[in-house]
C-alpha cells in the first residue's frame, strides 16, 4: 500500500508533535494539513508561554523572590517580597500561594493570547489598531504564517494536562 504525500506529510507532522510532548498528537497534525492552520506554530508558542509559568510544584521561587527584594529593596517588583513573609507569617501554605500565582498567570496569559488576535476595547478613533502573532523564517525575516486564535488553545496546553483544574487529592487525576 503506497500513502499518499498527504498522508506522509500527516504522518510526519504527528510524529513531531508527538516528540514535542503535544496531547493529541494527530488532532494538532490532521488540523494543520485539512483545516489550514498553523497549528504547530500555535503549539509551539504556547509552549514557549507555558514555560514562564509557575510550575505547580515549585515552592522555591517564593524564597527568591523574598531573597531578591531583600537584596534589592528599590527594585521595580521587590515589593513582592515583603508580601509573600507576611503571607507566610500568618501561615499561608506556600502551595496556595503558588496556585494564586500560577492561576493569575494563565489569566494574563489567555488575556494576551486574545489580545493578539482581537483590538480589544479601544477608543473609537483607533479601532483599526489590532495585533497579531506571527511566524517568521529565522534566515529572511519573511513573515511564513499568521498564528491566530491562541486563546482557544491555552487551556488545552496546560503542561498538567488538566487545563487549570485543581488538583485531585483522592489520586484519580484526569
Amino acid at each position: 500500500m503506497k500513502l499518499s504525500r498527504k498522508a506522509i506529510s500527516k504522518l510526519k507532522l504527528t510524529e513531531l508533535f508527538r516528540k514535542l510532548g503535544a496531547e493529541d498528537p494527530e488532532s494538532w497534525a490532521e488540523s494543520q494539513i485539512e483545516e489550514g492552520i498553523n497549528q504547530l506554530g500555535r503549539f509551539l508558542f504556547l509552549r514557549q508561554a507555558w514555560r514562564e509559568v509557575i510550575n505547580e510544584d515549585d515552592h522555591f521561587w517564593i524564597q527568591d523572590q523574598i531573597s531578591y527584594s531583600e537584596q534589592r529593596p528599590d527594585a521595580p517588583c521587590s515589593g513582592i517580597g515583603p508580601a509573600l513573609q507576611r503571607l507566610l507569617d500568618k501561615g499561608s501554605d506556600p502551595q496556595d500561594i503558588t496556585d494564586v500565582v500560577r492561576i493569575m498567570q494563565y489569566r494574563l496569559l489567555f488575556r494576551l493570547c486574545y489580545l493578539l488576535g482581537h483590538h480589544g476595547d479601544l477608543e473609537p478613533e483607533v479601532q483599526h489598531v489590532s495585533w497579531a502573532l506571527v511566524q517568521i523564517d529565522s534566515d529572511t525575516g519573511q513573515i511564513v504564517a499568521e498564528i491566530n486564535a491562541l486563546h482557544e488553545s491555552v487551556l488545552e496546553t496546560d503542561p498538567t494536562r488538566r487545563e487549570m483544574r485543581p488538583r485531585n487529592n483522592s489520586g484519580s487525576e484526569k
